[in-house]
C-alpha cells in the first residue's frame, strides 16, 4: 500500500506541473501542494531522475522527455487513433469539416486524434487535450453508453461549469439529453462548451455494446447549421461500426 501511496503521490506532482503550462518553480508548486515541503521536493527530486520531470539551470522544473516517448506509446497501444485514421481521412474529406475522434478517461475527454477542415477554426478540442464530457458532443455520446454504476462515477467527476448559455449545468438535465442521445443514436453539441462551435457526435461502441470512443463532425455557426451535420448522423454512424470492428482484437479500455 505505501508503494502504491508514493506513486499516486508522485503522480499527483507530474499533473501539477503539467497544469501549470509552462516550466514552474518550486514555491509555485509548494503554495498549491497538498504535501510537506520535504515530501514535495523528495517526489520532484525522484521524478527528475527518473526522466519524467526535468529542471532547468534557473531550477524551474517542467515535463520530461521521457514523457514523449510514453505519451507516443500509449498513443500507438491504448488509442484508437491509428485503427480510425482512415475513416477520419475520408470523413474529412467528404465533409470539408473538422474530425475529432475521442476517448473517456476517468469521467473525462480525451482527443485522441483530429483532421482539420478545409478552412481551419481556432478552438479548444485539439489532439492530446482533456476537455469536459458533460458539455461536449463527444463527451455525451460516450456518456450515454455508460452502464450506470460507470455513468455514476463519471457523473461525480463533472464540474457543471456554465461555459455558455446553452450548458447543461445539473446531473438531471444530462441525464435527460442522454436519453435522448440513446434513442437518437447521436449527439448534437449546441454552443454547449464554445459559442459558435457546433457539432453532431456519435459513440464509437464493441461488438458487446461497451462504449471505446466517439467520433464528431464540427463545424460553426458561421458556416453551417445543426440540422445540416446532423444529416450527416448516418455516415458518422457507419465510420464509427467500422472503427469499431477493426478494434475489436485489441481489447480497448472501456
Amino acid at each position: 500500500m505505501e508503494a502504491e501511496g508514493t506513486v499516486g503521490k508522485a503522480l499527483d506532482v507530474l499533473e501539477q506541473v503539467a497544469a501549470a503550462g509552462r516550466p514552474v518553480r518550486f514555491a509555485e508548486l509548494l503554495a498549491t501542494s497538498p504535501y510537506p515541503k520535504a515530501t514535495l521536493y523528495r517526489l520532484l527530486q525522484t521524478l527528475v531522475a527518473q526522466g519524467l520531470v526535468a529542471q532547468d539551470e534557473g531550477g524551474r522544473y517542467a515535463l520530461g522527455l521521457r514523457l514523449v516517448r510514453l505519451a507516443h506509446a500509449a498513443w500507438a497501444q491504448s488509442s484508437l487513433a491509428p485503427i480510425a485514421r482512415p475513416w477520419l481521412d475520408a470523413l474529412a474529406a467528404e465533409t470539408g469539416e473538422t474530425i475529432h475522434l475521442a476517448q473517456l478517461d476517468q469521467g473525462q475527454v480525451v482527443y485522441v486524434d483530429k483532421r482539420n477542415a478545409a478552412r481551419p477554426v481556432e478552438m479548444f478540442a485539439q489532439t492530446g487535450k482533456v476537455g469536459p464530457a458533460y458539455c461536449t458532443g463527444v463527451g455525451k455520446a460516450m456518456l450515454a453508453h455508460l452502464p450506470e454504476e460507470a455513468l455514476l462515477r463519471a457523473l461525480e467527476r463533472q464540474s457543471f461549469h456554465r461555459f455558455t448559455p446553452q450548458t447543461l449545468t445539473t446531473p438531471a438535465a444530462l441525464r435527460a439529453e442522454l436519453a435522448s442521445i440513446r434513442e437518437a443514436g447521436h449527439a448534437l453539441d449546441r454552443e454547449e462548451h464554445e459559442p459558435g462551435i457546433i457539432c453532431c457526435a456519435v459513440p464509437i461502441l464493441s461488438r458487446s455494446g461497451r462504449g471505446i470512443g466517439a467520433l464528431s463532425l464540427t463545424s460553426t455557426t458561421a458556416r453551417s447549421t445543426l440540422e445540416r451535420l446532423e444529416a450527416a448522423a448516418d455516415r458518422l454512424r457507419a465510420a464509427a461500426a467500422a472503427i469499431g470492428t477493426a478494434a475489436e482484437p485489441w481489447g480497448f479500455p472501456g
